[in-house]
């Protein structure tokens, strides 16, 4: 049975599995965009040219392009090239990496913001007291990077949960947006199913910025003390 012909009584299950979809691809494309943040901040404070105009048109090409644009680009011409060599494209990975790269390119921004932040002279006093660079990354960067990123880290994970329902355009994924727009279209009840949609959007919007706003507080807790 197709999802226009189910019931309405039915929608209730495939809209908590739509929600638990676009939760699983915010995360997991949250995290994907973490690695490429801390690669292109990497790049953009290391002292190799090469690497700092990488990142540079990294972070300007993923900005200036339309978000949706990228993401029918991975699907449809990175994916296929790749699935021409025979080998089987997940879309969910594909998903996950698009966005994730998307997301990246702001987390890249953010992260060299919080690490300029910081004040040189911390970074003479770790040399005078000969600390390792791992440790001084480990022990003073990174605590206090983190602190001053926490805001913009938290709107981009925003952002994230959002930018998750465009992958409910590809029609292969039944995330809550796409159910939602389904049901309504079956049913004729728009406002109903998009404002269930938009519960569900603002739910995990009000759960997110409790979780940062306790994590703020947390880390100035531990930043004072």
């Amino acid at each position: 049975m197709s999802l226009g012909d189910a019931p309405l009584a039915g929608y209730g299950g495939q809209l908590a599995a739509g929600l638990v979809l676009t939760i699983e691809v915010s995360l997991s494309s949250y995290a994907v965009g973490s690695v490429f943040g801390l690669l292109g901040a990497a790049a953009k404070l290391s002292r190799s040219r090469t690497l700092h105009l990488c990142a540079g048109l990294y972070t300007t090409l993923v900005r200036a392009l339309p978000e949706l644009l990228l993401v029918l680009l991975a699907f449809y011409v990175i994916a296929d090239r790749i699935e021409q060599f025979g080998v089987v494209v997940n879309p969910f990975v594909v998903a996950v990496v698009a966005l994730g790269f998307i997301q990246g390119a702001y987390i890249t921004e953010v992260l060299r913001g919080a690490v300029l932040a910081i004040p040189r002279g911390q970074r003479e006093a770790a040399q005078a007291l000969n600390l390792y660079p791992l440790t001084y990354l480990r022990r003073i960067v990174a605590p206090q990077a983190l602190r001053h990123a926490l805001g913009g880290l938290g709107n981009i994970w925003l952002n994230a949960t959002k930018d998750a329902s465009l992958i409910s355009v590809l029609g292969i994924f039944a995330d809550v947006l796409k159910v939602s727009s389904l049901a309504a279209a079956a049913t004729k009840r728009y406002v109903f199913f998009y404002g269930v949609a938009g519960a569900c959007f603002l739910a995990i919007t009000l759960v997110s910025m409790a979780l940062l706003e306790r994590l703020r507080r947390d880390l100035s807790r531990a930043y004072l003390t």
